[in-house]
């Protein structure tokens, strides 16, 4: 028989986050079907344009742009389509252990408009200004709460997660890049975007952060890019403790790690990392970056990125000649030398172009999605588990961990 969210469900359902396009939250109820599970709501904006989600058919060009997959050119809602877009191409490319698809559940409206009025007093509020749920969807994204171990073991340890956005791993080279633009060669994404929410009140400081840290391979540097996102988590580094969370912003995002923030987290910490007060701290940040330097999982990540090898100044070249229309960029530059420098772009085959640009749009999937890293203390060794294990030497502790990339669509 088929689950259908009903009104009377609402009330078991619990903010945990969101992005400029979805809400996500977390199960408190007791019904088996959604225990360790959270859903994914799309979000529409209160200025009353179209919505964000629109279950219509793919549009001409988006069906010639994904004609090789025949589920998603086939489906006529759009909501399904972003699914089966992860199911079918992002998975394979970063590994289906890795990625979780989820599966639609339906949903009645009156579940949407109580979940909206539960919530919205929890919800940040520039977020509350700019969208609310999106009422007109007729089902809801249900995915496993990977902050959280499968429970059936028979002694329940502490389980602590961190949710990291790492954001885009490299600097781009492309030599369609316009000379306007040669920032983007030498000044990261993540830094020009800073400054862009710097300058419109987004944010009140620069992060520290810098992805290329993260992604360098080096233990060094990306100990240094754990470090920095505990300092300015803003909503791109979370921690969670059996599920709920006890660092970093939610849906808003939080500046700058404060003094009393360090004290109350370093306490969170007591039943999971051994210690005293003041290095339990440094010990989870060394697990974190010590588990992503093992696990390799960004490599896989960075290399989906680099599918993006022309940049967006070479791709909507290959998109104006798809759509069939005069390239805007070209007829803009108004000189001879620009137009020729783009000539290579424009005398491809249609196939060559829709490769250009699929490959750019696999690529911005990737540069915007999240990472969820779980752990747990390894008792007496255990080596009977099933995970993946880490031995962190400041505690002399064994954990168990798992890694998965959640990919969430026009986020921020």
């Amino acid at each position: 028989m088929e689950v259908v969210l009903e009104k009377k469900d609402a009330a078991d359902w619990v903010y945990r986050g969101e992005g400029a396009a979805n809400l996500v939250l977390g199960y408190s109820g007791s019904a088996p079907a959604f225990i360790g599970k959270v859903m994914r709501l799309q979000k529409a904006p209160i200025n009353g344009s179209k919505s964000m989600n629109s279950p219509t058919a793919l549009t001409m060009h988006e069906r010639l742009l994904w004609k090789d997959t025949e589920d998603i050119v086939a489906t006529s809602n759009k909501e399904l389509a972003c699914q089966l877009f992860v199911k079918h191409i992002m998975s394979p490319l970063l590994g289906s252990t890795h990625v979780d698809s989820g599966m639609r559940v339906p949903a009645s409206k009156e579940f949407l408009e109580s979940v909206e009025k539960n919530i919205i007093c929890q919800r940040p509020a520039s977020r509350v200004d700019a969208a609310k749920v999106d009422t007109q969807c007729d089902s809801v994204l249900l995915m496993s709460d990977h902050s959280l171990f499968p429970r059936g073991t028979q002694e329940v340890e502490p389980c602590i997660s961190v949710e990291i956005k790492p954001k885009c791993g490299f600097l781009p080279s492309s030599k369609f890049i316009d000379e306007g633009n040669a920032i983007k060669r030498s000044i990261t994404r993540f830094r020009m975007h800073q400054a862009l929410k710097l300058h419109q009140g987004e944010v009140s400081e620069y992060s520290e952060y810098n992805p290329l840290d993260l992604f360098s391979g080096s233990k060094e540097r990306i100990h240094k890019a754990i470090r920095d996102l505990f300092s300015t988590p803003q909503n791109n580094f979370r921690v969670f403790l059996n599920g709920s969370q006890i660092f970093g912003g939610l849906g808003g995002g939080a500046d700058s790690t404060d003094f009393v923030t360090r004290g109350k987290f370093e306490d969170a910490l007591k039943c999971v990392i051994q210690g005293g007060d003041g290095l339990r701290t440094m010990s989870f940040l060394l697990l974190v970056a010590e588990t992503v330097h093992k696990s390799g999982v960004l490599d896989r990540l960075l290399e989906v990125q680099k599918l993006d090898n022309l940049d967006i100044d070479g791709a909507i070249h290959a998109y104006y000649d798809i759509v069939s229309e005069p390239c805007r960029v070209c007829r803009a530059s108004g000189k001879e030398k620009m137009s020729q420098r783009y000539l290579s772009l424009h005398s491809i085959s249609l196939d060559e172009s829709l490769k250009i640009v699929k490959d750019f749009l696999i690529a911005a999937t990737a540069k915007d999605c999240s990472l969820m890293i779980s752990f747990r203390p390894r008792k007496d060794g255990n080596p009977g588990s099933p995970y993946n294990n880490l031995y962190l030497d400041s505690t002399n502790q064994f954990f168990d961990y798992k890694v998965q990339s959640f990919l969430f669509f026009r986020s921020d």
